[in-house]
């Protein structure tokens, strides 16, 4: 099947774009080595996605290193090469968020704190003005819900789970895979970009902030 000269255009565009995103998000520390996955919606209906290839560091992703992908995740240009293989979880973000894109980082923070909260099967934010930069949040007071999932090898079954935590949290603008990492999205590239920002702040502030609280504690017991 002939892909669309309009497709191929918007295709490169968001290519270019993710391939910026990788970069910075790799000098900030939220994807070493080549953790991470990144996608950004090229069409829909049917759905086509720009996502990174398999087994990709992201500090050295060239715009040209980009696969297009389509709803069943075949791969359309270029031939040859294998996309992430946490794709299905892509796809069910778009199918389940009508998401413009979907970012997955494997930051320090977001990866202990989802493993100090699984008991909890999710971590709860509020009371941070940083919240605001999320999609319709309005004020600080805000209390969002970050679902915690176990991880999978398989890829499939995982995407089911996702899909049904998902449906179950119609509220969340994330969810943490455990000992893993984050996935976020957004309607278009730039909001998906700016969540990854605000989360990953957050994580960080409160991470350190627990930190902190443990050491005090430690201090007047002895």
């Amino acid at each position: 099947m002939t892909t669309p000269v309009r497709t191929i255009e918007k295709f490169e565009q968001l290519a270019a774009h993710l391939a910026v995103v990788c970069h910075r998000f790799y000098e900030r520390g939220w994807v070493q080595g080549t953790s991470g996955n990144f996608s950004a919606t090229v069409a829909t209906k049917p759905t086509d996605l720009c996502i990174t290839p398999t087994g990709a560091n992201k500090g050295v992703l060239a715009a040209t290193d980009f696969l297009l992908v389509d709803e069943r995740g075949r791969v359309r240009m270029p031939l040859g090469f294998k996309p992430s293989a946490e794709l299905p979880l892509h796809l069910e973000i778009v199918r389940q968020r009508d998401a413009g894109a979907v970012l997955h980082t494997h930051s320090v923070w977001s990866t202990i704190l989802s493993a100090r909260h699984r008991a909890q099967n999710g971590l709860a934010i509020q009371g941070f003005e940083m919240l605001k930069g999320l999609e319709g949040v309005r004020t600080h007071d805000h209390r969002e819900w970050i679902p915690i999932v176990d991880n999978d090898q398989d890829m499939s079954r995982l995407a089911r789970v996702v899909g049904k935590t998902l449906d179950e949290n119609p509220a969340a603008h994330a969810f943490l895979l455990r000992r893993h990492g984050l996935y976020t999205w957004g309607k278009t590239l730039a909001d998906a970009e700016r969540h990854v920002e605000i989360l990953e702040f957050l994580f960080e502030a409160i991470g350190r902030m627990k930190e902190k609280e443990a050491h005090h504690g430690t201090a007047q017991s002895t």
